[in-house]
């Protein structure tokens, strides 16, 4: 088994691209296994790395359907309702917190 290549920030050959270069473009990888990464520097945490698809076997984005877009608007409404107080907080309540800013920081929302 071998390994991918692994080409230095900027310098990934013409024809190779990431997920979200597809995207833009309106194209998604379709199933094609990665070819290469890409390394990006960090200072603190090592490498960043991102995979690269060829543009060439990309195919086109699949269309938002009626009952998609339903589907997701019904999931991102439920992501909004608190579960403590069943309240629609009017954002995306945070997984980090669980709840909503008033449940999650009492004590911060009745200084305020």
């Amino acid at each position: 088994m071998g390994t991918i290549p692994v080409y230095p920030w900027r310098l990934a050959p013409d024809g190779l691209a990431t997920f979200r270069q597809l995207r833009a473009r309106g194209l998604r990888p379709g199933g094609q296994p990665v070819v290469a990464q890409l390394e990006r520097p960090r200072r603190r945490r090592g490498p960043l790395l991102a995979y690269l698809y060829r543009v060439d076997l990309a195919k086109p984005v699949r269309p938002m359907t009626p009952a998609k877009r339903a589907a997701l608007a019904k999931a991102n409404a439920a992501r909004r309702v608190c579960p403590n107080c069943r309240r629609d907080a009017g954002y995306r309540i945070p997984a980090s917190l669980g709840m909503c800013t008033p449940c999650a920081l009492p004590d911060v929302a009745t200084a305020a």
